[in-house]
């Protein structure tokens, strides 16, 4: 992974960097690597994660259906 600095701005660079660091899953793999977690605790992680994500295409889902699946376009 690349980041390249402009005009000599390495705290721009930096932000950049976390930013890609952090949308790849880097941070949350090395938090998880940090401690061991028996086989049940990541059943159960896996499965509450799972529950969120249903959730929120639920929510998504009953958005839609209420503005009857038009999406607004910015007016600019």
């Amino acid at each position: 992974m690349e980041v390249e600095v402009r005009n000599g701005n390495v705290d721009q660079a930096i932000r950049v960097l976390k930013k890609k660091l952090q949308q790849d899953g880097l941070f949350n793999e090395l938090r998880e690597r940090e401690y061991y977690t028996s086989r049940s605790e990541k059943r159960r992680r896996e499965k509450a994660a799972a529950i969120r994500r249903q959730k929120r295409e639920d929510a998504k889902r009953e958005l839609e259906e209420f503005y009857g699946g038009k999406k607004k376009k910015n007016s600019r």
